[in-house]
């Protein structure tokens, strides 16, 4: 569904902490988690969003190995609320790619974002993903449609990898066959450094590459002016607060400005 030059926007839709996060609401259970991502849901869809990704950006402190209980928690929210869907979907199990993979395939996913490359001091410790492990896994379970978004600028931490972004991204597309590029500002909810998109837009050749933090509705132009996409979260809820629910006023008003863009 990603492609050089589609402008695709995909909105956020966060979960409540899971089973096993400290911040887990018991009383209210998954019920309470799969009510509130189902009003973000009919918020992002009726703003005009081209495409939602779940994730579980709530699961704080965040680890490098799903547990079984968040990873089955998330699949069984996603289950629910899929027959509201109208858009296509992915999903992003934090800081795992796979078992975000594993994630994607089981609930029927159209892409999979996550850190697949890199070795990282990060607030989660030494942080060393396996993309083999990811990749091969797709192979495995016979879903090459599945379109894998390489976050390569992972937040809440610093690359030990001291070579330039763009030879970076350049490297990963050449090394993992990577679908789809995404460049993060340092933490969720901050903009990207539009000097580093346009590096790396320009090192990856025909590869999509999303603008993956920070992206506002007085930003999109700039932004759209060198990336294939974007994906949003913090811009689309409540004050622009992440943690407070999607507003279907601000994606509407977003979805608009990119409509004149395209």
């Amino acid at each position: 569904m990603f492609a050089a030059g589609t402008k695709t926007i995909v909105g956020m839709a966060h979960l409540a902490p899971l089973p096993g996060a400290p911040g887990y609401d018991r009383a209210g259970g998954l019920g309470k988690v799969i009510d509130a991502v189902a009003a973000d849901l009919e918020a992002l869809q009726r703003g005009g969003i081209d495409a939602v990704m779940f994730g579980n950006e709530a699961d704080r402190p965040y680890v490098l190995r799903a547990p079984p209980e968040g990873l089955a928690a998330m699949a069984a929210v996603i289950a629910a609320v899929k027959p509201s869907l109208s858009v296509p979907f992915g999903v992003d199990y934090l800081w795992d790619p796979v078992a975000t993979v594993a994630l994607a395939v089981a609930a029927g996913a159209a892409f999979a974002r996550e850190i697949f490359t890199g070795v990282y001091a990060s607030d989660m410790g030494l942080w060393q993903p396996d993309a083999a492990a990811a990749l091969r896994l797709r192979a495995d379970l016979d879903r090459a449609d599945l379109q894998l978004l390489f976050n390569i600028n992972a937040e809440f931490a610093t690359p030990l990898d001291t070579r330039p972004l763009a030879d970076r991204a350049k490297s990963v597309v050449f090394s993992s066959t990577a679908d789809v590029i995404c460049v993060s500002g340092p933490m969720t909810g901050m903009a990207v450094d539009r000097s580093d998109l346009a590096a790396v837009k320009q090192a990856v050749g025909a590869t999509p590459v999303l603008a993956n933090t920070g992206v506002t509705v007085d930003s999109v132009a700039d932004i759209l002016s060198v990336a294939d996409g974007a994906v949003v979260g913090t811009h689309f809820k409540r004050d622009g607060d992440t943690w407070n629910p999607v507003d279907g006023e601000r994606v509407r008003r977003f979805m608009e400005r990119v409509e004149g863009l395209r």
